[in-house]
C-alpha cells in the first residue's frame, strides 16, 4: 500500500467534470505493482483557468499526466513543446517533462488503433467510416485510420465549420471526405454508406446516459462495426441500438486501456503493467 511522504512523485489528469475518469484507478494501480513512490490525481479545473493550472503544474513539479474533456485542444498554447502527433492532430491527451520543458503528446490515435486492430486486424475490410464529431477524440481517431490507409470518411457534426476543419486535415492526407447534417436525411444515408461507425462525442457518457447521437435505431445495418469511446457506462444507449440491429460493438474501454498504457510508458519511463490496469479497470466498471 502507498505511503504518500516528501519523496512521492505525483501525477495528474485535468479536465472537467471528471466524475467519470478511471485514469487514477489505472495508473495507481500500475505504480502499486512497480513499487513506484508515485500517485496519480484528478484535478478539475475550471475553463477560466486552465492556463494558471498549466503554470501549477510547472510550480509544483506535477511530474506528467493527462488531459480529458474539454481541455485536449485548449491546453496546447499552455505547453512548451508538441510533439508531432499531437501538432497533426491538433489535441494533446498527455503531458510529460523532457530537458526541463513541458510536453504534450496523443495517444489516443495509437490507442484507438491498438484495440481496433484487436477486434478487426484487417482494417482496409471497412472502406467506409462515418465519424460522429469532430472534436479532439474524432481527429485522433480520423488521423489514424487515415494514416492506416482508411480512404473514405463521412463527418457529422453539430457545429459545420469544425466538420470542415477536420476534413481539411483527413484530405490533406490522401482521404475522400463528405460532410453531413447533424439530423435528418443526411444522417441516414451516411449510416447506409459506412461499415465503421465511430461515436466520438461524450453524449451518453455518465450522468446523462439517456442522451445518444440524433440516430434511429432501424438505420443500423447488420455487418457494421460500431464503436463508441464512452467506457462508462459500458453499453451506451447509442451501442445498444447498434447491438439490436445485430452490429459487431466496441466501447471505449479498450482504447482507454491501449492508450493508457502508451501515456504511462511516455511520463513515467517505466515498462506499463498491462495485465494489473486491465484488472483494475474491470473492477470499477
Amino acid at each position: 500500500m502507498l505511503t504518500v511522504n516528501g519523496n512521492t512523485k505525483i501525477f495528474a489528469v485535468l479536465g472537467n467534470p471528471l466524475e467519470h475518469s478511471l485514469s487514477p484507478v489505472m495508473y495507481n494501480a500500475a505504480f502499486s505493482a512497480l513499487g513506484m513512490n508515485s500517485i496519480y490525481v484528478a484535478l478539475q479545473v475550471k475553463r477560466d483557468q486552465l492556463g494558471d493550472a498549466v503554470q501549477g503544474l510547472k510550480a509544483l513539479g506535477i511530474q506528467g499526466g493527462n488531459v480529458t474533456i474539454p481541455f485536449k485542444e485548449e491546453i496546447m498554447p499552455y505547453l512548451d513543446e508538441l510533439t508531432k502527433e499531437a501538432r497533426l492532430i491538433g489535441a494533446v491527451n498527455t503531458f510529460y517533462w523532457e530537458e526541463d520543458r513541458l510536453w504534450g503528446d496523443n495517444t489516443d490515435g495509437a490507442g484507438f488503433l491498438a484495440a481496433l486492430q484487436k477486434v478487426t486486424p484487417n482494417l482496409l475490410d471497412y472502406t467506409g467510416t462515418l465519424l460522429l464529431g469532430a472534436g479532439g477524440a474524432a481527429r485522433a481517431v480520423g488521423v489514424a485510420l487515415a494514416l492506416a490507409g482508411i480512404k473514405n470518411f463521412t463527418i457529422v457534426n453539430r457545429h459545420r465549420e469544425r466538420a470542415k476543419e477536420l476534413a481539411s486535415l483527413l484530405e490533406s492526407l490522401g482521404s475522400i471526405v463528405s460532410i453531413r447534417n447533424w439530423q435528418g436525411q443526411g444522417l441516414k444515408e451516411a449510416f447506409s454508406e459506412n461499415r465503421l461507425v465511430v461515436n466520438t462525442t461524450p453524449l451518453g457518457m455518465s450522468p446523462q446516459k439517456k442522451e445518444s447521437p440524433p440516430v434511429e435505431e432501424k438505420w443500423f445495418n447488420k455487418g457494421q462495426l460500431v464503436i463508441d469511446l464512452i467506457y462508462k457506462p459500458q453499453e451506451t444507449l447509442f451501442l445498444q441500438k447498434a447491438k439490436a440491429r445485430g452490429c459487431e460493438t466496441l466501447n471505449g474501454m479498450s482504447m482507454l486501456l491501449a492508450q493508457g498504457i502508451l501515456a504511462f510508458e511516455k511520463w513515467s519511463g517505466q515498462k506499463a503493467p498491462k495485465e494489473v490496469m486491465a484488472q483494475a479497470l474491470e473492477r470499477w466498471v
